[in-house]
């Protein structure tokens, strides 16, 4: 997400998100996950993708290979899990070889395949989790999911804005708060206590489900600081435009990126 500012309600944001959020909820519950489901997140992910190398320069054969790796890898690690060693050596042995033969100067090769590497990892093998998340648990927790870190970045950003006081951590991020952080906790167990509820998920009591969405609210918050770390580290505000009012794909999802796993493994585990 956008870093958070002192500011009144930017009601291109809330009108983007009116109209949005039903229509997402609508196509999660009413179509097959197959394909439609797995579609959206390769599209989602290969966006975020575009606009991490955006951020960091890369040059367009570099990006777009990455983007076309990220993506094939993606539906390997989803429809054909068995492959995923196979997937993950051929991709990374096609980038390596494109960069040898591309440009000839060694030159800041580590300064390209690090950011290639990274985003295919951060971006495509963190999303890779709400796809397992979706078939092994049910539509259910993917609501459980997207409810939660919704409601915990939104009360993030408007405690923070509001009631922010205590720099939580400038370095990284200069206008997250403290209370910010408190607020993100709070908006995921309510989040998470309300889909619980709604979808009357069996064996999740309502101390469960609260200590469940404080820790999405919790992963929420670090992805946030990931994101502001790679936008820090690039120079730039947000990681794009395309969503008015809400900045980049990867600015909304930076939550998710890590919240995603954390569900997962509390689902399996626990």
């Amino acid at each position: 997400m956008p870093d958070k500012v002192k500011s009144g309600v930017n009601w291109t944001r809330v009108v983007v998100a009116f109209f949005a959020i039903p229509v997402l909820f609508a196509f999660l519950y009413y179509l097959p996950p197959m394909p439609y489901f797995l579609a959206f997140l390769i599209l989602v992910c290969v966006i975020a993708m575009s606009e991490f190398y955006k951020m960091y320069g890369l040059r367009s054969r570099l990006s777009v290979s990455g983007m076309v790796v990220g993506g094939a890898l993606f539906y390997v690690i989803c429809s054909h899990p068995g492959y995923v060693f196979e997937g993950i050596f051929c991709g990374f042995f096609a980038l390596l070889m494109l960069r040898l033969f591309d440009n000839r100067s060694p030159e800041g090769s580590m300064s390209e395949l690090g950011p290639l590497g990274v985003g295919i990892l951060y971006i495509a093998g963190f999303l890779s989790f709400q796809w397992s998340l979706r078939i092994a648990s049910g539509v259910e927790y993917i609501f459980f999911l997207y409810v939660s870190v919704w409601i915990a970045d939104s009360m993030a950003y408007y405690i923070g804005t509001y009631l922010g006081k205590h720099k939580l951590y400038p370095s990284v991020s200069p206008n997250k708060t403290m209370e910010g952080a408190f607020g993100s906790l709070l908006g995921g167990a309510v989040g998470a206590v309300l889909m619980a509820k709604v979808f009357n998920i069996q064996g999740l009591s309502v101390a469960g489900a609260a200590l469940t969405g404080m820790a999405l609210g919790f992963a929420t918050l670090l992805g946030d600081l990931v994101e502001s770390m790679f936008k820090r580290d690039a120079g730039v505000k947000d990681s794009g435009s395309i969503i008015p009012g809400h900045g980049g794909i990867l600015d909304k999802i930076d939550g998710f990126l890590v919240a995603g796993p954390i569900l997962y493994f509390i689902v399996r585990y626990f």
